[in-house]
């Protein structure tokens, strides 16, 4: 029997049949095992982009949520200003007619000091001193927190000699102090410094205030240091110290360190929080070192200024010859209340003066010559009747005249404009209520020829004293 062998021929297209048939269902499988691949990534490539979409809807979702609560902050933060604006306008719409007949107080009784009397009448009359001196701080106070807190409080800052300004402070605590178990020192500086020299006054006057009210009896010391940053002025009292988780706290409103009552004066604990809202205005830092039952220093760093300002008259030189400056001096007053006229006229008549009083420009013209009668001060009122303000009376008088009338305007209003209009025009500016002695150092200035300021020498300039 024959034996077959097959073909090598046909066996290899056999072989290459089989690879071939064999590459082809490989190919075919990849291409099926892409096709599911390409389809398992699509459908996760579309179940990602769903999950982006949906993350992208929450984003836009919760950026508009965010918008809405940014312009609702800022709508509820602009309320907060309108109220806080108007706050300061209404405190100072009623400040004014509080201060009125406040101001009219005081000018009696400057004149009622002049009298002789009794010791039992002139303790009456000092406590009655004490008693408009309280009444004169709280609204002044309830005032100033109100416009630092609407922000409406601008530093006018200037370089001047540091020992003008804190002479006149030391000088009025120290009378402040006569009597009493406390010893207040002062070490002068010559530093110069750069800032608003009435808002650092306040600063120093309620540090110091705060030192005498809680130093019943021992030192206060009020002095400058030399820093590498600034002038570091200090107020050192030996009172009853600060605990050491009080020291915030005490910078805040209405916070009081202790619940010991001054008989002479209400506390509101406003003292220390208008400290650090005026330094904040300023741009200072304040500082305090305290150890109960040892005393406390407050400090605050001050920039250094220039030499180059030229120096004011001191408050020495200015009164050293005041009675006979004043002896003799034409003064016209106006102002449309007249308990002030008759206030002011009395005052100034026991000084020396000529006074002519008037409620009006027109009063006023109808008892003098405006135009060519002598005259060597004029004191008007800001708010006067209908649209005329105490700025636009003066204009319209010294306008008439070939030489302008030293000029004074007293008022209740402490904006930042109304000092600067005064200023741009050459008058000083008074605020009510006008203290006896202020207006007397005032008209000593003005009538000693330094005619061309509407600011008060720096020694005696600050913000109310709270005495």
């Amino acid at each position: 029997m024959k034996s077959y062998v097959p073909n090598q021929s046909a066996s290899g297209k056999i072989a290459g049949l089989f690879v071939l048939n064999w590459d082809i269902t490989e190919r075919r499988q990849n291409a099926e095992e892409l096709e599911r691949a390409y389809q398992t990534l699509e459908l996760r490539v579309q179940e990602r982009t769903a999950q982006l979409q949906e993350l992208n809807d929450q984003l836009i979702d919760e950026v508009e949520e965010r918008r809405i609560v940014q312009e609702r902050l800022l709508e509820t933060k602009q309320e907060a200003e309108r109220a806080n604006l108007s706050k300061t306008k209404f405190l100072a719409t009623i400040s004014h007619d509080l201060l009125q007949p406040l101001n009219a107080a005081q000018l009696y009784l400057g004149s009622l000091q002049s009298h002789r009397m009794s010791p039992s009448a002139r303790k009456l009359v000092s406590s009655l001193t004490h008693s408009l001196e309280d009444v004169e701080s709280l609204i002044t106070t309830l005032v100033e927190i109100s416009k630092l807190d609407a922000g409406v409080v601008r530093a006018d800052k200037q370089s001047f000699p540091v020992r003008e300004l804190l002479d006149n402070i030391a000088d009025d605590f120290t009378h402040a102090a006569d009597g009493s178990r406390v010893d207040v020192r002062y070490v002068q500086s010559s530093a110069y410094v750069y800032t608003d020299s009435q808002l650092l006054a306040r600063i120093i006057r309620n540090l110091m205030t705060n030192a005498i009210r809680y130093t019943s009896e021992g030192k206060i010391l009020l002095g400058c240091r030399r820093c590498r940053d600034g002038v570091r002025i200090e107020v050192l009292d030996t009172g009853v110290g600060i605990p050491e988780d009080k020291k915030k706290e005490i910078f805040h409103e209405f916070k009081r360190l202790t619940n010991e009552h001054d008989h002479h004066h209400t506390q509101l604990g406003l003292g220390l929080a208008i400290v650090d809202k005026i330094a904040t205005v300023l741009g200072h830092s304040v500082s305090v070192d305290s150890e109960p039952g040892k005393g406390s220093r407050f400090s605050v760093l001050v920039p250094y200024g220039n030499r180059e300002t030229p120096v004011a008259p001191t408050v020495e030189a200015l009164v050293s010859d005041g009675g006979v400056v004043l002896q003799g001096a034409r003064v016209w007053v106006v102002d449309n209340d007249q308990n002030i006229c008759d206030a002011m006229e009395g005052l100034l008549t026991r000084w020396g003066c000529e006074v002519t009083t008037a409620g009006s420009l027109q009063a006023l013209q109808i008892g003098r010559d405006t135009v060519k009668d002598p005259v060597e001060l004029l004191i008007v009122d800001y708010h006067l009747d209908t649209d005329l303000t105490g700025l636009n009376l003066a204009q319209m008088l010294n306008a008439q005249r070939m030489q302008p009338v030293p000029t004074v305007i007293v008022t209740a209003n402490r904006s930042e404009e109304l000092q600067y209009q005064a200023r741009e025009l050459g008058y000083m500016v008074l605020h009510k209520p006008v203290s006896p002695m202020r207006l007397k150092m005032t008209l000593i200035h003005m009538l000693s020829g330094d005619n061309h300021s509407s600011e008060f020498p720096k020694a005696a300039s600050g913000m109310s004293h709270n005495r």
